[in-house]
């Protein structure tokens, strides 16, 4: 076992795995702070859309997995304004469409969804030195835009009616949260896969917020435990021939777990 830990494919797996983890925990503080969880994975499955249409139109499926988000994100606001329909019924709509939408055009331009299996449930230990790039670029993106947004997603987290009160613009602030949810969709596609990711958003920092009290700390703590699990999953990965993608979420799993014997910190 501890032979494939010096295998090229082996470190780049691990290299991709931390880059993603690094970025899943603070973003995923926020979607614990906000109850959306149920956005996140609706912007998940939205982005096997993508995939699809950027299969069929030949172009990037980064690059077709983030429009597809942001675009289902941006309907979904709009639909959200008209009060029809009640929050959690939208989400159950758009994020079910979306997928069989992206599972039946994926399957129209391959001619089989089964072969695309890795953008559902990921496939970290195939990934190339220019995707773990392209995974650590778009990371230090979303922190550097995470850091921007800082303050004003704290405000807003704690008091949305306040914070606009105070003269934080929240429409400009949601949009650009709606991106950063959209840029890690994409970038975690290989390593934990489409159905995944919002559990590598929610479980860590479910779990670090019954470790620390402070909004900084809960944010560094998520991104421990996310890194954690990487490599968690990977060693189970290597030992028992397992996906690596559903092992490195039920390791997230198995941490959250282990945080319930603690008493919550306020």
């Amino acid at each position: 076992m501890f032979d494939i830990l010096s295998e090229p494919f082996f470190r780049r797996a691990i290299l991709a795995g931390l880059g993603v983890a690094l970025v899943a925990g603070p973003v995923g503080c926020f979607i614990v702070w906000r109850r959306m969880a149920y956005f996140g994975e609706t912007l998940a499955h939205s982005g096997l859309l993508g995939v699809g249409l950027g299969l069929m139109l030949g172009v990037s499926l980064t690059l077709g997995a983030v429009a597809a988000s942001v675009g289902v994100a941006l309907l979904l606001i709009i639909l959200r304004r008209q009060r029809q329909l009640a929050s959690d019924t939208l989400l159950g709509i758009l994020s079910h469409v979306a997928l069989a939408m992206g599972l039946i055009t994926v399957s129209l331009v391959t001619g089989a969804a089964g072969d695309h299996m890795d953008l559902l449930f990921g496939d970290i230990l195939t990934v190339s030195t220019e995707e773990v790039w392209i995974v650590w670029a778009g990371a230090l993106m979303v922190l550097a835009v995470l850091a921007f947004l800082w303050r004003d997603l704290i405000a807003i987290s704690v008091h949305e009616e306040l914070a606009q009160a105070e003269g934080v613009n929240v429409r400009r602030v949601e949009l650009g949260f709606i991106l950063l949810i959209a840029l890690m969709t994409a970038i975690s596609m290989k390593i934990v896969g489409l159905l995944l990711i919002t559990a590598l958003l929610v479980i860590p920092a479910a779990a670090a917020r019954r470790l620390v009290s402070t909004p900084e700390r809960m944010a560094a703590v998520s991104a421990l435990l996310a890194g954690l699990s990487v490599l968690m999953g990977l060693l189970a990965s290597a030992c028992w021939n397992v996906i690596s993608g559903p092992a490195i979420v039920l390791s997230a799993g198995l941490l959250f777990v282990l945080t319930l014997s603690r008493p919550q910190t306020n």
